[in-house]
């Protein structure tokens, strides 16, 4: 006598279970150090505290003050300036040097290894070098150059020398991706393009260009939130917000306003909160912008 096979609904559940125990410790811990943090800020946005005297509920005092503060609002106003004075140069130049790269010249395997090293080293580490390639009097750049620039106290070249370590700094992370993106598309394509008698400008525009689109989407995504939340090398060039405040990003201010000057763990969550959100539209417009335009179709 034969078996009887348990029911569908009763094999899906048995599936279904095996599939939560497989999944658990990724739940686990997306919601340990993903969730739990987000409602730890949103229940201090709520509160002032400087860790040392009892933590007292005020409500939205904070979201208020926050808001209608001009030193937040310049915060804002910098990081808007940095992010949009790295990300067009930084994937410029990572796609540029992807498709020197990707040519097979002589040598191409040590640019390779060298874009990356700076990508791979503590950002931290690098603004210290920096900082001292960037002195005014005994800096390396003012020798080579014989000039006598005031690089990260200059409040007229504080941002552009800022933005430009964060560009040197990141430019081999675009590229490797870039380069990825380029091995990926079919030698087929081009090699088509090419007996219809495109040029190699054309099919770089029309045939590879179009092609990396879900490589240029993943590269604009994840640059964007790294400038947004760019922290480390900025604080090491030029700490406590720049020279009259010209580098005092978002992420830098979070930090100030929560362990130095007033201590208020309040107000750096609500800060922490808007970047939050900033992040999330950005990163939404940018979904919407490309979800039409790219194909990850290469076949």
């Amino acid at each position: 006598m034969s078996a009887v096979r348990p029911p569908r609904s009763r094999g899906r559940m048995r599936h279904g279970r095996t599939a939560t125990f497989l999944l658990a410790p990724s739940l686990l811990g997306l919601a340990v150090f993903l969730l739990l943090p987000i409602v730890v800020v949103i229940w201090l946005s709520l509160n002032r505290w400087d860790l040392l005297a009892p933590m007292r509920f005020v409500g939205l005092a904070n979201y208020a003050d926050v808001l209608t503060d001009p030193t937040f609002g310049n915060s804002m106003l910098r990081t808007v300036i940095f992010v949009l004075s790295v990300i067009p140069l930084q994937t410029a130049l990572g796609l540029f040097l992807a498709v020197l790269l990707s040519r097979g010249l002589p040598g191409s395997t040590v640019f390779r290894v060298i874009y990356v090293i700076p990508w791979i080293c503590a950002p931290l580490a690098l603004g210290v070098v920096w900082k001292w390639i960037l002195a005014p009097y005994d800096g390396a750049l003012n020798n080579l150059l014989g000039l006598d620039v005031e690089w990260l106290s200059d409040p007229v070249w504080a941002m552009p020398a800022v933005a430009g370590v964060t560009i040197w700094s990141q430019v081999g992370y675009t590229t490797l991706f870039f380069l990825a993106g380029l091995a990926a598309i079919p030698d087929t394509l081009v090699e088509a393009a090419q007996l219809d008698g495109a040029s190699d400008w054309q099919t770089f525009w029309q045939i590879k260009v179009p092609l990396l689109g879900p490589t240029l989407f993943f590269v604009l995504v994840t640059g964007v939130i790294s400038a947004f939340q760019a922290f480390d090398q900025i604080y090491a060039l030029t700490p406590n917000g720049g020279p009259e405040g010209t580098t005092d990003v978002i992420a830098s201010r979070i930090y100030l306003e929560a362990f130095q000057g007033g201590f208020n763990l309040g107000r750096a969550s609500v800060m922490a909160l808007v970047l939050f959100v900033i992040l999330v539209v950005v990163t939404l417009v940018q979904q919407r912008f490309f979800s039409s335009r790219i194909t990850y179709d290469l076949s």
